[in-house]
């Protein structure tokens, strides 16, 4: 190579995980500028945009901040000043990196709202020398709001390369037998923890509205494959799959996460086991929506015993789930 012709890094193989997002920090504009960009989306919100912009910007970003910090100061890891998701996604990618990282292979993560990038996450691999690209993003179950958007800012990102990798993108796993043997395996586990017996197991999934699995998403077809799969692999216990997460005033998919948890109680189920497959690590949605407010909402509705399955997190299954998804796109 000619001396005068600057160094060029290449050959090697980029893994990029990418979840939801998280606010930087609890404070009111941090939380505001993670919303802002969360419900711009036009995957997340399939509103007129114009029309939407102004609800957006007049009404829901004065007043949700205020509502979303104070869910996220009760579960923010006030010890690393981060949010659970954050630090799950941050320690999945650095036990995967152990597992498959080498000289070749670049294992690093990102979030498709707030930091890290997927621009600037992607643009490092680039800058390291990375031909290849693989894109797994922690949505178990394909959705438009949530797996193709991602793939959206991945292509979006690539468009400003003048040298582009390839890429394979892992679109969902709902079904994948080592994903399924995890989540039993974390309900027999709980199972074993508790001095009592659960009426019910509630597999609660991130909703979404109705009209979207009209236009053909597919989502609500995963998230029961994925309760039906765990309930042939279990079947001691009732599992029931419900949709949690609700936003705005149109009607989403039932049966809803909320009502159900007051309902139970009088149909005679009081003891209640809550497991959350959708999310690849445990966030506000799990810790407070659910843990702390649907908890709550048990309990007074007449509950008597009531427990949340962590999510699959970091555990050993998960990495291990990780690198069978990854292992035949980089060896």
């Amino acid at each position: 190579m000619n001396k005068d012709h600057p160094e060029v890094k290449f050959g090697k193989t980029g893994v990029l995980i990418i979840n939801l997002g998280t606010p930087d920090s609890t404070s009111w504009w941090d939380i505001r500028k993670y919303l802002k960009e969360f419900l711009s989306d036009r995957r997340v919100i399939e509103l007129n945009p114009i029309v939407w912009q102004i609800i957006l910007n007049i009404f829901i970003l004065t007043f949700r901040p205020s509502k979303t910090a104070h869910a996220y100061k009760k579960i923010w890891r006030k010890e690393s000043n981060e949010s659970p998701l954050l630090y799950y996604t941050r320690s999945q990618s650095l036990k995967l990196k152990s597992k498959i990282g080498n000289s070749n292979i670049i294992v690093d993560f990102a979030m498709r709202y707030g930091n890290p990038s997927i621009k600037s996450r992607l643009n490092i691999l680039k800058d390291q020398g990375c031909e290849n690209l693989v894109v797994l993003p922690l949505y178990p179950q394909y959705a438009s709001a949530t797996t193709a958007t991602v793939c959206d800012e991945v292509y979006r990102s690539l468009m400003s390369m003048r040298w582009q990798p390839s890429l394979q993108i892992i679109p969902h796993y709902e079904s994948e037998p080592k994903y399924i043997d995890a989540l039993v395996e974390s309900i027999e586990k709980k199972i074993k923890e508790i001095n009592w017996e659960p009426d019910l197991i509630i597999s609660s999934y991130h909703g979404i509205p109705q009209s979207y699995f009209d236009k053909g998403d597919p989502y609500q077809c995963y998230c029961q494959k994925t309760t039906r799969l765990m309930r042939e692999k279990f079947n001691s216990i009732e599992i029931k799959t419900t949709f949690q997460s609700r936003f705005g005033p149109q009607e989403w998919l039932k049966p809803y996460t909320d009502k159900t948890l007051e309902s139970l109680p009088k149909e005679g189920i009081k003891n209640l086991l809550i497991i959350c497959p959708g999310f690849a690590s445990d966030c506000v949605e799990t810790l407070e929506e659910i843990n702390i407010a649907g908890r709550e909402s048990f309990m007074n509705s007449g509950g008597k015993n009531f427990d949340l399955i962590p999510c699959l997190n970091d555990s050993p299954q998960h990495i291990d789930l990780f690198q069978h998804l990854i292992k035949k796109y980089i060896y």
